[in-house]
């Protein structure tokens, strides 16, 4: 049965959350259960996980994103209870800083097992049970506005962000072609108030580390008067996404020059190999 997502066919449908004992997954699973979803949060903190469970009345789920069986196991479980998985908000994510020359390979394993690795193991876990309902459901993935624009000190971040943004629109792309009924956002966000300035209480060695955690709110890295979104902002955000089928989910429009810039960068490092390139055929060679 094909049919659409609007707020009326949304009620008593089923979500899935990531990473959502705190922060944007928190704010993304009560903003989808005001409107009417049955959600399901899970995270690797077991004892938050619980807690906010009970706060916000939706059922849980202790999960390791970065070991594909544990996410399989979940899916199939959530699948097994209810039936159908109408959005899947693979969010779980950590935003530790390093120098890429300070950093162990441990490091690089870390961020991306969590960050990329994630949400390969939650589409690939995931997708299979939404294509067997046949009606109209959301993949939303969680990356950054990281993920199209690269800065300093976040190597393995930035990679694990580009990573989600790439395979969100490959995703998108190869839906579209099946003409299924299946859509595929990615979410963008900006500075928002989570817990993810701490995220090394996660890592699961004690290995000398390069990385370190960065509070966002102490630092410069965004100018003055960038309006901080809280979780709850994010999760309309999400749920636009999951009505809209809108591709990209931004936060912060009005921190996206940079990245304009960065494509015009691009479009006249191409202008120049054009040139060069019709260079050599005049000359031959």
């Amino acid at each position: 049965m094909n049919d659409t997502l609007n707020m009326e066919t949304l009620r008593g449908r089923v979500a899935v959350v990531t990473g959502a004992a705190t922060g944007m997954g928190r704010g993304i699973a009560e903003v989808l259960r005001d409107a009417g979803m049955r959600v399901v949060i899970a995270d690797i903190e077991e004892e938050r996980l619980r807690a906010t469970a009970a706060e916000i009345g939706v059922d849980h789920y202790r999960l390791d994103v970065s070991i594909g069986a544990e996410v399989e196991r979940f899916a199939a479980n959530v699948f097994d209870k209810y039936g159908s998985i109408d959005v899947l908000c693979n969010n779980a994510g950590v935003g530790p800083i390093g120098s890429i020359g300070g950093l162990s390979l441990e490091d690089w394993k870390w961020v991306l097992d969590v960050n990329l690795w994630g949400v390969i193991h939650g589409v690939h876990a995931f997708l299979p049970f939404m294509k067997r309902s046949g009606r109209a459901s959301s993949i939303v993935n969680t990356a950054s506005m990281s993920g199209l624009l690269p800065g300093p000190q976040f190597g393995p971040y930035t990679v694990s962000k580009y990573g989600v943004v790439g395979i969100t629109e490959v995703l998108a792309l190869e839906l579209a072609m099946e003409r299924s009924p299946i859509r595929a956002s990615v979410l963008l966000p900006g500075p928002t108030q989570t817990a993810i300035a701490t995220s090394l209480r996660n890592r699961p060695d004690e290995r000398q580390s390069g990385l370190a955690n960065l509070d966002l709110a102490e630092s410069d890295i965004f100018p003055g008067g960038i309006p901080w979104k809280t979780p709850r902002q994010i999760g309309e955000v999400v749920l636009n996404g999951v009505l809209t089928g809108e591709l990209y989910l931004f936060t912060h429009p009005q921190l996206s020059q940079p990245i304009f810039d960065r494509f015009d960068a691009i479009r006249e490092a191409n202008d120049r190999a054009t040139a060069f390139l019709a260079s050599l055929v005049k000359h031959g060679n």
